[in-house]
């Protein structure tokens, strides 16, 4: 499974580094295998979006951008616990204990 998500640009709100200012959006892809614990984790993962804890707003530079939030998401099949990818056998218990 491959879920994309694509953050367009907008202005920040209440509660971000810099409320009212634009902020830089992105295409953002996490990987869960195609598994009855990865279909699990991704119907979670979904929730999370919807409810806007997938993403957060820090500044870089003095330009505000969209990053992950604190859910650790997969961003590779490969490079192991150290790159955010694959293999981690503990990433879906992990990821199932935050959501």
């Amino acid at each position: 499974l491959q879920p994309l998500f694509k953050m367009s640009f907008s202005c920040s709100k209440v509660g971000d580094p810099q409320p009212g200012q634009p902020y830089k959006g992105g295409n953002f892809c996490a990987f869960l295998p195609e598994n009855k614990e990865g279909l699990k984790t991704a119907k979670l993962l979904k929730k999370a979006f919807e409810r806007g804890l997938t993403f957060q707003i820090k500044s870089c530079n003095g330009e505000e951008r969209v990053t992950w939030g604190l859910i650790p998401h997969k961003t590779s099949w490969d490079g192991g616990k150290a790159r955010n990818g694959y293999p981690d056998a503990q990433y879906l218990r992990e990821v199932g204990a935050v959501l």
